[in-house]
């Protein structure tokens, strides 16, 4: 494994840990860490967060990461005893608010019906 994928594990659950527990703004409630993908050279961290509610709860809850970024940078680097802490960068993951939609459309569709169509038809 390389050196940006470590770092990236390490960055997860400590960033998970720093937003859970040690932050204690109500906007940060419903936020869940999902990845993090770090830069080759080190010196710059993707943080996917998965964030429940309404659109406008969710860019609240965005903005208040962004404005916490430098102290979760800070503690980050004190529990993984890192001299340079990668610049943090919070986005949304999408993900899984896409299968879930796709899962919705599939429950939707009546498949059997249709199978049982094409079976009589034969």
């Amino acid at each position: 494994m390389r050196r940006p994928e470590r770092l990236a594990e390490g960055l997860k659950v400590q960033i998970a840990e720093v937003v859970g527990f040690e932050l204690t703004d109500p906007r940060l409630e419903s936020v869940v860490v999902t990845d993090v993908t770090v830069s080759d050279d080190l010196r710059d961290a993707k943080v996917f967060c998965f964030i429940t509610g309404s659109e406008e709860d969710i860019s609240k809850a965005l903005k208040a990461l962004r404005n916490a970024s430098t102290f979760v940078r800070q503690q980050v680097a004190m529990n993984l005893d890192l001299r340079h802490a990668p610049h943090l960068h919070f986005v949304r993951d999408t993900a899984e608010e896409n299968a879930s939609r796709v899962t919705e459309i599939l429950s939707g569709l009546d498949i059997r019906e249709e199978v049982e169509e094409e079976n009589s038809d034969m």
